[in-house]
């Protein structure tokens, strides 16, 4: 149970640095800081439902394309963040390519360095090792 947990707070909080980052980086899109957090949980849901979805598809239709499912299941949930909130709106063409590129690539890396920052800080609290 707890590493479920841990598992979503790492999601979203590497969905929400990507999305700033992006944000930060490209002036054709931005973060309402009202809908911010409606954002980030629709795009951490739609990118934890479509990732699998669109693997299994590109395995049995496309097996090429495997290497390039992460770049497209970002930019599907971006699409989809685009449309269900209120809180993140992206124009252009060029701005939604980068985008995806840029939420992709933040949200890999904070995936795999969140985990770390949050144990190290776990332990320096006390908390027993397992």
């Amino acid at each position: 149970m707890i590493r479920l947990l841990l598992n979503v707070v790492i999601a979203l909080g590497s969905s929400a640095v990507g999305i700033l980052v992006a944000t930060w980086v490209l002036d054709d899109m931005t973060v309402e800081p009202s809908g911010f957090v409606v954002a980030v949980l629709v795009f951490t849901v739609a990118q934890a439902i479509l990732s699998p979805f669109i693997m299994k598809v590109a395995a049995r239709n496309a097996p090429a394309f495997l290497g390039g499912i992460g770049l497209v299941s970002t930019l599907v949930a971006l699409v989809i963040a685009n449309v269900f909130t209120d809180g993140l709106s992206i124009s252009g063409v060029t701005t939604w390519i980068l985008a995806s590129l840029i939420v992709w690539l933040v949200t890999a890396l904070a995936a795999f360095f969140l985990p770390f920052v949050v144990l190290r800080n776990r332990r320096q609290d006390g908390a027993p090792r397992r």
